[in-house]
């Protein structure tokens, strides 16, 4: 199958010739619908704007806000002008954004007032001190040397910002040809996006990601799902994490499909947007599944037009995918696998896969796309059924981690084969199954356990919402296994109950010593859940625990 040599803008602009007045996107709760040309016009006096205030090719833009028509805009906007977009996480505090600010070299954020109760302004503030005595469009901050331009999501008047309607009204300053020219200069193997990972170990580190990369990954997982101009597709995952800005928003423009818009996730704002759209797809991570299908609510919403989508960003209950094909209707959704430096998927199941595909892989590897699994200690290939690290290599592996060889040389070797750090095994037709992490083994007396097949046979007992297996540290065995259990609502169970649920199901070695019912996860705001702070906090309890002689 071929690739396709295209910029973000030139993708859209693609759309707004095949389907000018077609509904682009739809924002239910503020009542915005934008058809692609009307779109595309805000696109394009967002771009002469930025160009206005001094914002140049090559040059980086931080965006720091949740699912705003704003962040749709700049994301192809930048596009456009070969501004690289630097996707900034919702729930980063002070110290992270001042991180991510300096080691990206951001020349301009874009950001809100607030988010879920938390202040971007007085955090911006706490970062730069002398902003209150600095001038739009020349801010001096000693420590962000490159940060020049602040533009609010906003209307609330400041002297150090614009506000992104300022801008927009701007666009008059910058000549159509001036940005024409511009538009012509760009190569679709430049880096046109940058995202952070999680940095769960050391600091997080800028995936540079070209037009190449996340538009040909996007129309790939499109044909995947069999995604049309005709396909109306919710987008309750966060704009700043791939799933949202690759496999959601490109993949929809890749093929014209309808954009509907939460701004932030809420399980019943989703249930009545894909009633009241009629959404044909939806996209979600586990937890966000879990979350709708468990809503009280839930029954009274229309979801019969949902046919497909996508569940990923973490391991994938078997249960929750069959009540998502079922009760919610989407007998076509796919598992898609990935990683931010791969674009990011590189396998996704069919939408005429069988149930037992569905629930068992995460499907084959996409067209063009090259996978393999290794021995992690020989390096040498394994036959199929065999575990160890996936491995991959093709057009959706990034160009490397931003001001960071040394990093970028761990994960892609000299035959461009990128590392993931993710244990998994394929069968004889090509399926892969994710078995866990390198790192995520939980190796008690000598016996390699994975967490993931205990979460798997947990996930069956029917009082069960979720779970979250967990290796912590001890004397004897060097780890042990700890479960921490969510409860459907109204269910009461005991640890003894999960005990004798295990005995004679699982081997003993693999029975957890430590079961903790939880009533939620910390989680990043992607919606992955982060076990290493689950890790720090089962230590911290058991180590109360035992002093008082309570150690169960």
């Amino acid at each position: 199958m071929s690739l396709i040599n295209k910029t973000i803008g030139s993708l859209l602009e693609k759309q707004v010739h095949l389907h000018p007045n077609h509904e682009a996107i739809i924002y239910p709760d503020l009542h915005i619908r934008k058809t692609y040309k009307e779109f595309n016009e805000l696109v394009n006096q967002a771009a002469k704007g930025f160009l206005a205030i001094g914002v140049q090719k090559g040059d980086h833009v931080a965006i720091w806000s949740d699912n705003k028509l704003e962040w749709l805009i700049s994301q192809f906007a930048t596009g456009k002008i070969g501004a690289v977009l630097v996707t900034v996480n919702t729930n980063y505090q002070a110290f992270e954004l001042e991180y991510l600010l300096k080691q990206s070299d951001s020349t301009t954020l874009i950001m809100a007032e607030s988010y879920k109760g938390t202040s971007y302004v007085e955090i911006i503030n706490k970062i730069c001190p002398t902003l209150q005595q600095s001038k739009k469009g020349q801010l001096q901050a000693k420590n962000l040397p490159f940060l020049k331009n602040i533009i609010m999501i906003s209307n609330e008047k400041r002297e150090y910002a614009y506000n992104f309607g300022e801008v927009m009204n701007l666009s008059n300053r910058t000549a159509e040809t001036e940005f024409k020219a511009i538009n012509k200069t760009l190569d679709a193997h430049e880096v046109i996006n940058m995202q952070y990972t999680s940095g769960t170990t050391g600091f997080p580190k800028g995936v540079m990601l070209s037009h190449y990369n996340i538009v040909n990954n996007a129309d790939q997982i499109g044909n995947q799902m069999n995604l049309t101009y005709e396909d109306r597709l919710c987008i309750p995952v966060p704009f700043f994490h791939t799933f949202g800005c690759v496999l959601g928003i490109l993949t929809a423009v890749a093929k014209g499909a309808t954009m509907v818009i939460v701004e932030q996730f809420h399980a019943e704002k989703v249930l009545k947007a894909v009633s009241a759209e009629k959404c044909t797809a939806l996209h979600g991570v586990p937890t966000m599944f879990i979350a709708e299908l468990n809503h009280p609510n839930f029954d009274q919403y229309d979801l019969s037009h949902l046919r497909t989508g996508i569940m990923a960003g973490s391991t994938c209950p078997i249960e929750v995918m069959r009540d998502v094909m079922t009760k919610m209707g989407a007998s076509e959704i796919t598992i898609a696998y990935g990683l931010t430096e791969s674009s990011p998927v590189i396998t996704q199941t069919k939408v005429d896969d069988p149930i037992e595909l569905k629930v068992s892989s995460v499907g084959r590897a996409h067209p063009n796309v090259e996978v393999k699994i290794i021995d992690p200690h020989t390096g040498s290939e394994l036959p199929p059924n065999e575990q160890g690290e996936l491995l991959t290599r093709g057009y959706h592996v990034m160009k490397g981690y931003y001001k960071n060889d040394e990093a970028t040389i761990e994960v892609i070797n000299e035959d461009g084969w990128l590392h993931s750090g993710d244990l998994a095994t394929v069968d004889e037709n090509g399926y892969y199954t994710i078995t866990g992490r390198i790192k995520d083994v939980i190796i008690r007396g000598g016996e390699n356990i994975y967490p993931r097949e205990i979460e798997e046979f947990l996930y069956r007992h029917p009082d069960l919402l979720d779970v979250q297996v967990i290796g912590i540290p001890d004397e004897k065995y060097g780890e042990e296994i700890m479960a921490c259990i969510i409860l459907k609502e109204d269910k009461m169970l005991t640890k003894s109950n999960i005990r004798d649920y295990c005995h004679n199901n699982i081997s003993w070695h693999k029975v957890p010593k430590y079961i903790e019912f939880v009533d939620r996860y910390p989680m990043t705001a992607s919606g992955k859940i982060q076990k290493f702070k689950l890790r720090e906090y089962a230590i911290e309890q058991l180590k109360i625990k035992s002093e008082v002689g309570q150690r169960d």
